[in-house]
């Protein structure tokens, strides 16, 4: 197999040079080559792309220590071997210690190969190395989510500009709101994109050169040596305006980024006590931002509930009549009743943290897939904790799915430990879903829906509000 080399020869004679190209045809390779023999021309030639440089020492006009003198000052990595006609020990050690990877006498070229073919492959070890070790260098200095600087690279910045003289140093510090709803709700991959989001808006905001930081789970640092606070104010601007261009024009889940900052103007202030105080102003702009960012998201998770037809509008609608009938007869305060028309519509809001592919699996759930639909009434808890409408309801949430007798979940309670809001739901919420059009399915009669609530009174119902609840649709006269 023929191997491509392309080969730099700094040669004066053009005999010489071609003796050299015989050689390594012979030995296997298709040399591409240039020969030069002048400081200006190497210095030309090696902004090409070379394999391999073979130099003559001693000619009219350069050297081959010259030669090398000049590779080294451009940086590359490229294997030297020197083929001279004489040269002495001395010579070859001086070759040696600047850097040369061998030396060939003219007269025995037999080694050329051998020595070509062993320097490429320590070259392309070196590169590997080199690779190996800029990756590592990378990865030690930036976020492996973001791609952006991180704590540890900042830390050494901080330090850097502490021993600098800067007339002026700014920092701003960026929090994501509302990041652990989304995370405990949606997952946390949707929780990473946002943060992949968020750093992306604000590199963009930023010079290459700006250092631009992941120092925490949700928090991100820039800082701006030499910047005038007006300076650092319109970079705060900038982030705010690229943030609600993105809310307006992009966003699934709506982003919010609480934003502080600080700037040391010719005053005696460490480093780290302007990071504590960009740090304390961005946690009173987070008192504002908090609530309203957490509302938004769960309006947003709302929105994506009835988009994936669990809150379908004839299907609330049916359970809120047969709750605000059923209830009243009961005797059940007015305020429990608006509790429960409101969990009516948002019970099953967790589902949006429920993958597709399970949710609307036609086949039986494997036990993972079942433990992952249980979920939901935690991830339903936390998004109601987090809006204030929603707050009285979020312990309803959680305990929906209860059972009369203790097999329900997730807190596995039972009897009149459940909240009675919970009872009268599971209850019409069963009727409803029976009785009710489904794209799946064809209704069950009202006969047999009764008979399915008096099969499960016990079990999974309260066997007395099963007793109300059917003499209710008794004395409603419902259509059987």
């Amino acid at each position: 197999m023929v191997i491509p080399l392309r080969v730099l020869i700094v040669e004066d004679s053009e005999d010489d040079t071609l003796l050299l190209i015989r050689k390594l045809k012979r030995g296997g390779f298709d040399p591409t080559f240039e020969r030069v023999e002048t400081p200006e021309a190497m210095e030309a030639t090696l902004e090409k792309k070379w394999d391999i440089i073979i130099a003559d020492y001693v000619m009219p006009h350069f050297s081959g220590l010259d030669a090398l003198k000049l590779l080294k000052k451009s940086g590359q990595d490229i294997p030297f071997i020197i083929v001279s006609g004489k040269i002495g020990e001395d010579t070859a050690v001086e070759l040696m210690k600047a850097g040369a990877n061998d030396y060939l006498m003219k007269s025995n070229l037999k080694k050329l190969i051998p020595t070509v073919e062993r320097e490429l492959k320590e070259a392309e070890l070196r590169r590997e190395r080199k690779h190996v070790d800029e990756q590592l260098r990378y990865l030690s200095l930036h976020d492996p989510l973001t791609k952006l600087y991180n704590r540890a690279y900042f830390e050494e910045e901080i330090n850097r500009l502490e021993k600098g003289r800067f007339d002026a140093v700014g920092i701003i510090i960026g929090d994501v709101d509302g990041l652990k709803l989304i995370n405990d709700t949606l997952g946390h991959s949707v929780g990473d994109a946002m943060l992949v989001t968020a750093a992306s808006i604000i590199r963009e905001c930023f010079r290459a050169s700006d250092v631009v930081a992941r120092v925490g789970g949700d928090e991100f640092v820039i800082l701006l040596p030499n910047a005038e606070r007006k300076a650092v104010e319109s970079a705060c601007l900038r982030i705010q305006n690229a943030v609600s261009n993105y809310n307006t024009y992009d966003s699934q889940i709506p982003l919010s980024i609480s934003l502080g900052f600080a700037v040391n103007r010719g005053k005696p202030v460490g480093m780290k006590d302007l990071y504590r105080e960009a740090d304390n102003n961005m946690y009173r702009e987070k008192l504002h931002h908090s609530q309203s960012a957490r509302s938004a998201i769960v309006q947003t998770l709302k929105k994506a509930l009835e988009a994936r037809d669990f809150m379908t509008s004839g299907h609330v609608n049916r359970l809120q009549l047969w709750i605000g009938t059923f209830a009243p007869t009961i005797g059940i305060p007015e305020q429990c009743v608006n509790d429960l028309l409101l969990l009516a519509q948002f019970h099953d809001i967790g589902k949006v943290g429920i993958p597709d592919s399970i949710l609307f699996k036609s086949n039986y759930l494997t036990p993972g897939e079942y433990a992952e639909i249980q979920r939901h009434c935690e991830i339903g808890y936390r998004i109601a904790q987090s809006s204030p409408d929603l707050v009285p309801i979020a312990d309803l949430i959680l305990k929906h799915h209860e059972w009369w007798n203790g097999k329900g979940y997730p807190l596995g309670i039972k009897g009149e430990e459940i909240p009675l809001e919970c009872r009268i739901l599971a209850i019409t919420d069963a009727y409803e879903s029976m009785t009710g059009e489904r794209p799946y399915r064809k209704p069950m009669s009202c006969e047999e829906a009764i008979a399915e609530l008096k099969n499960c009174a016990g079990s999974q119902f309260n066997p007395e509000l099963v007793d109300k609840f059917v003499q209710l649709l008794a004395n409603q006269n419902v259509e059987r």
